[in-house]
């Protein structure tokens, strides 16, 4: 076997052995070309040859076969990434890309030596591959539309073209001294990205995403703060790069990728917005859509575990809860579903339905001895209590282990009805898309983008809602479209419509809810520009340690900064040793005043001690039984906050102001508040800085221009200046309240 893909998986962020790299060769640059072969090959040839000249010949070079997945670092998904990470049969050649314009023909040739497998040469040859040769060239302004006038377009429009489509553009804008760039949607490594670069590609980053400045929910979109005040939008879905004055400190560097013949105007949208910040996101949001308000009970405890995962073990939970007196709103069961078809409880009977029609609940039988003997009476019951449930779903129909019984059926219909994501093969048909990520390999993916797949799709789950009562979903996983040359139902290819799909995935959840009567939530982790208008968001997977607390708050701030209303985390982190008291106890303190506050943990496969993040569990496994009535005393602030939560969303949907508010917001010309990055606004009048540190007594807090009184101690200040909270007392957040809201909200600090 010997395999050349030129487009490789997709993974933006990696490229695969036996890819062309770049994919589009630029003219006298380094172009890698490589295959990946079985056991019986010796050595790989790359014959090449350009135009219609002579067929040049060039040994590959053995290497070790690339990983599309991240880095293994424990947890439920690490085998998934092991399997990923295997290393064999790789080879590799690097050229010099021919001049612009001209055709490179390529193709491999393997030998085994034996004369088997290939033929009786002893050689396995691929089939030719083109591709052409590109360059950057100088070109007008005509090649950009512009919208807005808040700020100019630098000279030296720049676009790539091979002489028959153009691939990229590449323009500037300008950056004055003293201005802060921020935004980009959610991102976890700073509020101010200047100095630096990033792109907008959503990415499923497992864990360190500080680290790997990687996201799940990007946007081609920043504010620009400090000096005249401004902000723009690129809008575009396909993937941008942007250096924020990290080449040259005067100016911001845009590329994009467009794909269109030579010589076609525009090929790229740029909108600016002039003002302070919230007039620059108002305007943003005008344009791509805007938040909608969601119910006062999301503002409440979230509480769930990756190992919930029966009926009885969610009862017993929930009865902890009130056993401890800790008041829980909502509920998240991950593992409910028989992990095939994500529609039907684990253990329940049914017979196929070998068209993949819909079930009701009556088509369910649920036995006694069952994982979910009655999932109905469950949620009524968790209902008379006060108590939202949310299910788990993944946009996938799981195909390994190979599907049987309803998974199978709903496989074969999905294909019989057209509602899946394709891709393009090599001689230009179509066929099933199959998910390159390492998370569910090989699944098949509905086009949830397109309004009848997404009928299809979501017609499965209708009973949920309108028969078992459930209230809302955790859309996980929405970022498993990798590669341009996926297609989706109405034409776009992957460049184009891959960044939108976990869009659509929560759009189309919510427009189930709704039509069963409810309230739209989701809870997902993906997003891109239009995520605004669907449902609440959380900050992804991450470890227990002050570090992903930290990178879990600048991610909240920069969301939110984009126009992202609900907004939680993992507190303390869902994954790897559970987190210490004192750092369990500060994040959720923090998390009382976040727009979500939820807690959850990954599956561990039941294996003892148990790493739930449940206050007891903690209590139990560090012998620190504080944290219970600690954390009791925060769920119980953090229920007399909800109508202040509650009216400040409303406010937030009808203005624009952010709810989880980063200082420069309200103080766009305060050098000081990016000292503090970390510290935000929760509505019009409560000031939070979170203790990001452990073994700390006291902790600086800036307090911008106005008079502000420390809720915990009465204190009055004056702003612009910095102070030193007290914070001997780990369940305690430093809050600053505006004086003239003091009175209004003193009760919901005293109790």
């Amino acid at each position: 076997m010997i395999r050349h893909r030129p487009l490789g998986s997709g993974h933006p962020y990696a490229h695969d052995t036996e890819q062309r790299s770049p994919v589009q060769p630029v003219a006298g640059e380094p172009l890698r070309l490589g295959v990946r072969t079985s056991a019986e090959v010796t050595t790989v040839d790359l014959e090449y040859q350009i135009d219609d000249g002579p067929v040049t010949t060039v040994a590959l070079a053995p290497v070790a076969r690339s990983s599309r997945g991240q880095s293994t670092d424990g947890g439920h998904l690490a085998s998934a990434q092991a399997r990923q990470a295997r290393q064999a049969g790789g080879w590799q050649t690097e050229i010099t890309a021919p001049a612009a314009g001209r055709t490179l023909r390529y193709r491999f040739v393997g030998h085994t030596g034996s004369g088997t497998d290939g033929g009786t040469d002893g050689t396995q040859r691929t089939r030719h591959y083109t591709c052409r040769s590109a360059t950057w060239r100088d070109t007008a302004g005509d090649v950009l539309d512009l919208a807005g006038a808040a700020v100019g377009i630098l000279p030296g429009i720049q676009v790539l073209d091979d002489g028959e489509r153009v691939h990229q553009v590449r323009f500037a804008l300008p950056l004055a001294p003293g201005e802060h760039v921020t935004g980009f949607g959610e991102r976890y490594d700073a509020l101010d990205h200047r100095g630096t670069s990033l792109d907008s590609v959503v990415f499923e980053q497992y864990k360190s995403q500080g680290a790997h400045r990687r996201t799940y929910l990007p946007m081609p979109f920043a504010h620009v703060v400090g000096g005249a005040g401004w902000g723009f939008h690129v809008q575009t879905s396909r993937r941008v790069w942007f250096d924020i004055g990290e080449a040259s400190p005067d100016r911001l560097t845009i590329t994009a990728e467009v794909d269109a013949p030579s010589g076609t105007t525009p090929l790229l949208g740029v909108a600016t917005y002039a003002g302070e910040p919230a007039a620059v996101l108002d305007a943003f949001l005008t344009e791509v859509g805007r938040p909608t308000e969601l119910p006062d009970w999301v503002f409440r405890l979230w509480a769930s575990g990756n190992e919930w995962n029966t009926q009885a073990e969610v009862e017993r939970q929930l009865a902890l809860h009130r056993e401890h007196r800790i008041p829980v709103g909502n509920v998240v069961i991950e593992a409910w579903s028989d992990e095939q078809t994500f529609t039907a409880f684990r253990d329940a009977e049914y017979a196929v339905r070998e068209d993949g029609a819909p079930m009701r609940l009556a088509d369910f039988t649920f036995p006694a001895n069952g994982a979910w003997p009655d999932p109905k009476g469950m949620i009524d019951a968790l209902h008379a209590h006060d108590v939202r449930v949310h299910l788990w779903q993944i946009p996938l129909i799981k195909m390994r282990p190979h599907p049987a019984a309803q998974a199978k059926a709903d496989a074969r219909a999905a294909i019989e009805e057209g509602v899946l994501v394709r891709e393009e093969a090599p001689d230009g048909t179509l066929r099933p898309y199959r998910n390159r990520g390492w998370w569910f390999p090989l699944g098949l993916m509905p086009d949830l983008t397109d309004e009848r797949a997404a009928q299809w799709w979501t017609a499965k789950r209708r009973y949920l809602v309108e028969e078992v009562g459930i209230d809302g979903f955790k859309t996980d996983g929405g970022e498993h479209a990798w590669g341009s040359d996926l297609v989706y139902l109405d034409g776009r290819h992957g460049d184009e419509g891959n960044n939108t799909f976990a869009t659509g995935y929560a759009a189309a959840y919510g427009r189930l809810l709704e039509s069963c009567g409810k309230a739209p939530v989701t809870f997902s982790r993906a997003g891109f520009t239009g995520s605004q208008a669907h449902g609440a968001f959380w900050a992804g997977d991450e470890n227990s340690t002050w570090e992903a607390f930290r990178w879990s708050m600048l991610a909240g701030l920069s969301a939110a900064a984009c126009g992202i209303v609900y907004w939680g985390w993992d507190i303390a982190g869902f994954s790897g040793p559970i987190p210490e008291p004192e750092l369990y106890v500060r994040a959720m303190a923090a998390s009382v005043f976040v727009p979500i506050m939820q807690y959850h943990s990954e599956f561990n496969h039941h294996r003892r001690p148990s790493v739930d993040r449940t206050p007891w569990n903690i209590a139990e496994r560090t012998g620190d039984s504080r944290v219970i009535s600690e954390v009791r005393a925060l769920v119980e602030l953090r229920e007399r906050l909800v109508p202040y939560l509650a009216a400040s969303a409303r406010q937030t949907v009808a203005t624009s102001r952010p709810l989880m508010r980063p200082l420069y917001f309200d103080h766009p010309g305060d050098r000081n508040v990016w000292e503090h990055p970390v510290q935000w606004l929760l509505g019009d009048d409560l000031l939070v800085a979170p203790v990001l540190e452990p073994g700390t007594q006291s902790w600086p807090v800036y307090l911008p221009e106005g008079a502000w009184v420390d809720v915990w101690s009465g204190q009055a200040h004056d702003g612009e200046a910095t102070v030193d909270a007290d914070v001997t007392r780990r369940d305690r957040v430093p809050v600053f309240v505006r004086e003239t809201a003091w009175e209004g909200l003193r009760r919901v600090f005293e109790g």
